[in-house]
């Protein structure tokens, strides 16, 4: 069986998988991090998204030996060293950007590379057509598109959390 050797969450692993397992297998069953969902293991839902050398990619499409000597974060990873939230994580909850939580990981996590790769700024528009690949179940957009506004200051060195920025 291969060697996959990959730093999660800043923590080194070295774990034997089978050719065939994938990406959220590994971290789910290997190293024991379920914040990372399996919802349809076709890449339609988003909601194993994870972020790979500091880009977001759904570890469902993914083997865990195409990961091999990668810096993976997963949502439990977020957490800050005193034990407070990510900006992003901190706007989902103070602004109810969430119902039965499911979708929330991969949703936490491409929200934080959308807000990365846009420093110009995100209005509605812009972040609708950037969850595009992430689903909710409970149709609780209207809140995550608040919180995802709201954590683009944040996130950029900003105070303001309004959430108008275009």
């Amino acid at each position: 069986m291969p060697n996959v050797t990959v730093t999660v969450n800043g923590q080194f692993h070295s774990t034997e998988v089978e050719g065939r397992t994938l990406l959220v297998e590994m971290l789910r069953d290997s190293f024991g991090l379920t914040g990372t969902h399996v919802g349809c293991d076709t890449s339609q839902c988003g909601c194993c998204v994870v972020k790979l050398n500091d880009m977001s990619v759904k570890s469902c499409t993914m083997l865990a030996v195409q990961a091999d000597g990668a810096s993976i974060t997963t949502i439990e990873g977020l957490k800050r060293p005193d034990g407070s939230f990510h900006p992003m994580q901190e706007m989902f909850h103070r602004h109810h950007a969430l119902q039965c939580g499911f979708c929330t990981p991969g949703m936490v996590m491409s929200a934080i590379d959308l807000v990365e790769t846009n420093p110009d700024g995100l209005d509605e528009a812009r972040i609708r057509h950037g969850l595009e690949g992430n689903l909710c179940r409970c149709t609780g957009y209207h809140n995550i598109i608040r919180a995802i506004e709201a954590a683009w200051p944040l996130m950029h060195g900003e105070t303001d959390t309004g959430g108008d920025h275009a």
